[in-house]
């Protein structure tokens, strides 16, 4: 039986939610695989080594540095699940002001605060095998993976832009009919189009697809939606504010 662990780092859980909101795949699951480590889930834990890793969360303090690393030699696969673990997650904003500035404001004893300069994706420090972007994660796509894993199979992950999911599911361009700014054409597909769908334009929570144009579509929403500079910065820097794509928006 094919051993699952799943780990948190820095995060909110919501990725390790979404597979508990499996909720009638659940009994099918466990007769497939064995739930080794899951702390959100159980308190039962198996020894490893562990046949899937799935990892939650961005790595910011030398702790899980070295914890990511025994859990990249203990396991067969690693796979890095939602924004947090494959590219920072929206705490890496702090990647871009003073650490120091945000200890001092936020916290009432700066001094106990120990943490990187940076908050850092798990692939930062070691090999990862696959990943699941989103904030969250559909739970779909991850029930895909495990069967293709425990078939010895390569998992198969929707290609192209939320803009594809709007086509396919005929709702209108918000950006052309409704005059809203929409990182759709630019935002890798897997949720469905869930924020088109409401009339909302997209913001981002499945990070930059394959070879994003983020420069044109800048330009186009500043020319024809006049939106400004900062409200597209705004737009772009959250849940995937340290990729390369959205970092370099104009």
């Amino acid at each position: 039986m094919t051993k699952i662990a799943v780990w948190k780092f820095t995060s909110c859980d919501g990725c390790q939610l979404s597979l508990l909101d499996l909720e009638e795949e659940l009994l099918e699951i466990a007769q497939h695989f064995e739930i080794s480590y899951f702390l959100e889930a159980s308190s039962k834990v198996a020894s490893p080594p562990y046949d899937i890793s799935l990892v939650e969360g961005s790595i910011t303090t030398e702790e899980a540095k070295h914890k990511i690393m025994d859990i990249r030699s203990c396991s067969r696969y690693l796979v890095t699940i939602g924004s947090c673990a494959t590219a920072g997650g929206i705490q890496a904003l702090r990647n871009f002001a003073s650490l120091e500035s945000f200890k001092q404001r936020v916290y009432p004893r700066p001094e106990v605060i120990d943490v990187l300069p940076s908050s850092l994706p798990i692939s930062h420090f070691v090999k990862v095998d696959y990943e699941l972007q989103g904030c969250p994660i559909n739970n779909r796509q991850l029930l895909s993976l495990l069967y293709a894993f425990s078939r010895d199979l390569r998992p198969a992950f929707p290609t192209g832009s939320v803009c594809m999911e709007c086509k396919r599911r005929a709702i209108p361009c918000v950006m052309v009919a409704g005059g809203t700014l929409c990182l759709g054409p630019v935002t890798h597909a897997g949720c469905g189009a869930l924020c088109p769908g409401v009339g909302r334009g997209c913001y981002g929570c499945y990070g930059p697809k394959e070879t994003p144009n983020c420069p044109s579509l800048s330009r186009w929403a500043k020319e024809q939606l006049s939106v400004d500079a900062l409200a597209l910065k705004h737009a772009y820097q959250k849940f995937y504010c340290s990729t390369e794509e959205f970092k370099h928006f104009e």
